[in-house]
């Protein structure tokens, strides 16, 4: 029984799944996208966000953890320098998964796994220049704002309201009154 046990073991030893993790972890930062199965696809997400988010703020302390995981100077450059900056402004979710057909072989499930922020064609084009919205706060800022200063208009516009709305309702019945 497997009760509790989280780690997506891919049929390898610890160290050899490390390798293959650190592999394609490289691989995805170098190039912001590649083919794999599934399976891999899946576990590589659960290794490659945390190294992006710490690739997020550039310091001595995150490239020495980053480089204990990866062990690719080159790859590590490439995080902290281009891909750092370009997810800097989005909380989480730097990765997409996309399913393809199986592998004629050996009819593996496979998937192309990508960086979401390198990818041109899904990106909006009406909103290049905004930041992503998310679903973090509950109240929207426009509406804290909005609120005082429509209150304070409507009580200086009160005493007039009812002046101008008086002349108006007898006009409109005797229209009604000259169709009928």
């Amino acid at each position: 029984m497997r009760h509790g046990d989280k780690i997506k073991n891919l049929g390898r030893k610890a160290s050899h799944r490390a390798a293959l993790m650190s592999n394609l972890a490289c691989q995805l930062i170098e190039h912001k996208r590649i083919t794999t199965t599934l399976a891999k696809a899946k576990a590589l997400r659960v290794y490659a966000e945390p190294l992006i988010t710490r690739g997020k703020t550039d310091s001595m302390h995150n490239r020495r953890v980053v480089f204990s995981y990866l062990q690719d100077k080159a790859a590590i450059n490439e995080l902290f320098s281009v891909v750092g900056d370009k997810v800097a402004s989005r909380p989480g979710g730097y990765t997409r998964i996309i399913k393809l057909p199986r592998r004629m072989g050996d009819a593996a499930d496979m998937a192309m796994i990508e960086l979401v922020d390198f990818n041109e064609i899904y990106k909006k084009d009406s909103k290049e220049g905004a930041a992503k919205k998310t679903r973090r706060s509950r109240k929207p800022a426009a509406a804290k704002t909005a609120a005082p200063a429509a209150s304070a208009p409507v009580a200086e516009e009160t005493p007039a309201a009812p002046e101008a709305t008086a002349p108006e309702a007898p006009a409109a019945e005797g229209t009604e009154e000259s169709n009928a």
